[in-house]
């Protein structure tokens, strides 16, 4: 196995750690992060990427959005929120840097925006 693959493996199992917990704790996205891990799985080990996309945690939470169907409308404001907190908190210590607070109200606008128009809202219970 060459280093790269295992850089990914490692990665990949971070962003899955991350992922597992964000799925459970109100504030921390777990979206983000699972398609972090299947990003690197992808690209390190087909049996270990077969194996994640078969996880329930994969299934409740990317599975519609890499087909392509979208995402609910409770993950989207979930992102939202949790994109708005943490840029808020670099708007508030930007403040010695107006420049950095326009580019960083521009990122956040376009964020919401794309969220909003940009990706599909489907029901919470399709199949």
């Amino acid at each position: 196995m060459t280093v790269k693959k295992m850089v990914y493996i490692i990665i990949g199992a971070i962003g899955l750690a991350l992922g597992a917990i964000g799925a459970v704790v109100p504030m921390m996205p777990a979206f983000p992060f699972l398609l972090l891990a299947a990003f690197c799985f992808a690209r390190s080990n087909e049996k270990i990427y077969n194996w994640f996309i078969n996880t329930k945690l994969y299934k409740d939470n990317l599975e519609d959005y890499v087909a392509g169907r979208g995402m609910t409308k409770k993950a989207k404001i979930r992102l939202m929120i949790t994109v708005t907190i943490l840029m808020s908190i670099g708007f508030i210590m930007m403040d010695a840097v107006p420049v950095g607070r326009i580019v960083l109200s521009i990122v956040w606008l376009f964020h919401i925006i794309y969220f909003i128009f940009g990706i599909k809202t489907i029901p919470a219970n399709i199949e």
